[in-house]
């Protein structure tokens, strides 16, 4: 039975060309190039987000079959090549293409596999599971394929809904309270939800934005991705600004990824108020402090879809980028 998919013909010219500049003769090819060095991407891609389409299974099968291919050298090169094989699936003209999303996510991937990145953050709404999906992807992968581990915290609006996302998904709640007189960040309470690798990842509830600004120091953030929904929104870009105007002034790295946007997606009314024509509020608050930034949503396939890239949650595909790289970094060097 041929491959099929969503967009299928709409994306099908630039995934032949790129299969036929790699020598690659079609997806199944591609498929089997991976199962042969036994990386199932499709199941990967499945395990990370169950929700997400087939298109994102198969993209993320070119992606891996192009650095089993080119021999990738380490599973932060492994990375970078995936996103390659990402952006062969953006749609012609549409807006995840002309952000270059897909070599985007690859060479996020990238950075979050290389001994120069400390600490990466979900800065989300906790009301979106999609950040957990991606933080659990990288707690049981990242640091199979680093000497120094990568640590993961969720940073979202509300220190009851950080609980919550704790407990659920077996993370460790980090209760803080905030001085305002003096600027200082207390940890109140630590509370592991399992005994596993997923309780190194430390989800913290802020009560605003100062707050969420310290825990970002607290815990030295050096690259993050932010999403977008409705009140929280008010939260994730100005944390994500503000520390990253801090940062500069303090001469220390920061990498700011905005994941949502592309249209005025939801309907609050400061998206609402900019138009039409306009990609909206929550778009724009993205690229006033993003070094990228990619187009979707932060967790909803069909959102991202519709940006032209595929049908998988932008913070999940931070998940299931490392996973995949990690697996080929693997199958490479065994």
């Amino acid at each position: 039975m041929a491959v099929t998919f969503e967009g299928y013909e709409r994306r099908v010219e630039k995934i032949n060309a790129c299969l036929a500049e790699n020598g690659i003769a079609s997806l199944e090819e591609a498929e089997q190039i991976c199962l042969d060095k036994g990386v199932n991407a499709r199941e990967i891609v499945h395990d990370t987000q169950s929700i997400a389409f087939q298109n994102a299974e198969w993209a993320y099968t070119l992606g891996c079959a192009l650095a089993i291919k080119k021999g990738a050298k380490s599973a932060s090169e492994a990375a970078a090549i995936i996103g390659e094989g990402i952006q062969a699936f953006t749609v012609p003209g549409s807006v995840a293409e002309d952000r270059k999303v897909g070599l985007g996510h690859g060479n996020l991937g990238a950075m979050l596999l290389s001994e120069d990145t400390e600490c990466f953050a979900f800065l989300a709404g906790h009301e979106s599971f999609a950040a957990a999906e991606g933080a659990i992807k990288l707690a049981l992968n990242a640091n199979k394929a680093r000497k120094t581990p990568l640590r993961v915290i969720l940073n979202g609006l509300g220190k009851d809904a950080a609980q919550i996302i704790a407990r659920i998904n077996g993370f460790t709640y980090v209760k803080t309270q905030f001085d305002y007189y003096t600027g200082e960040l207390k940890v109140v309470e630590t509370i592991p939800y399992s005994d596993g690798p997923r309780a190194a990842v430390n989800c913290y509830g802020s009560d605003d934005v100062r707050e969420g600004v310290a825990i970002m120091w607290h815990e030295n953030v050096d690259i993050s991705i932010t999403g977008n929904s409705t009140n929280p929104t008010r939260f994730q870009h100005p944390v994500a600004g503000t520390y990253k105007k801090e940062r500069i002034e303090a001469g220390k790295k920061y990498f700011s990824v905005a994941s949502g946007g592309g249209t005025g997606r939801t309907l609050h009314p400061d998206n609402m108020g900019a138009g039409p024509a306009s990609y909206g509020m929550t778009d724009t608050m993205g690229r006033m402090h993003s070094d990228a930034q990619f187009a979707g949503s932060s967790s909803v396939p069909a959102h991202v879809d519709m940006m032209g890239l595929i049908g998988m949650g932008n913070n999940p595909m931070v998940g299931a980028t490392v996973a995949c790289a990690v697996a080929v970094n693997a199958a490479i060097n065994e």
